[in-house]
């Protein structure tokens, strides 16, 4: 079977798109959970997500590329480390609420298979959400779309004009 092409995303004016063209497969976001969990050295990647060699090492160099990992000499002066970078860090929120999405939609039978929780109290952080400007959570249905500056596609524009009835 042959590999499949996927579609780059550069050229479509959708941030959720831009996002995806850098971490939307889904090896770059188990490296990216690896990493968030201390692993730093390419065998440590491989270990634990048991992914071919050639294609953790095509992610990991994309991840440096984009300022989301940074390469550097292992403490030992040997094999390289990949470290988050403030970029990297900055994705925190986006692997929590997909792995809380998980816990509520695709529960394990014996509970969650992780707690995450705050590091000085060691209590149990909230699931993530949309918070209005004011800390309020929102709804789905509380929050709307409008085009900003940047935004030039009639096909968006036309999306965001519809009312929704969810």
């Amino acid at each position: 079977m042959a590999a499949m092409k996927l579609k780059r995303f550069d050229d479509m004016n959708c941030s959720l798109a831009q996002t995806l063209d850098v971490i939307g497969e889904r090896w770059t976001l188990l490296i990216l959970r690896d990493a968030f969990f201390g692993a730093r050295r390419f065998s440590e990647f491989q270990r634990s997500l048991g992914v071919a060699k050639n294609i953790l090492s095509t992610r990991l160099n994309r991840l440096v590329d984009e300022g989301i990992l940074q390469r550097s000499a292992g403490a030992d002066g040997g094999h390289p480390e990949y470290r988050l970078t403030e970029k990297g860090l900055a994705l925190q929120p986006v692997l929590l609420a997909m792995t809380h999405w998980g816990d509520r939609y695709r529960p394990h039978p014996g509970g969650k298979r992780l707690e995450f929780v705050e590091r000085s109290s060691g209590k149990p952080i909230r699931p993530m959400t949309v918070l209005n400007h004011a800390g309020k959570p929102l709804k789905p249905m509380d929050v709307k779309a409008v085009a900003g500056p940047a935004l030039d596609d009639d096909w968006h524009a036309q999306w965001l004009s519809k009312p929704r009835g969810n």
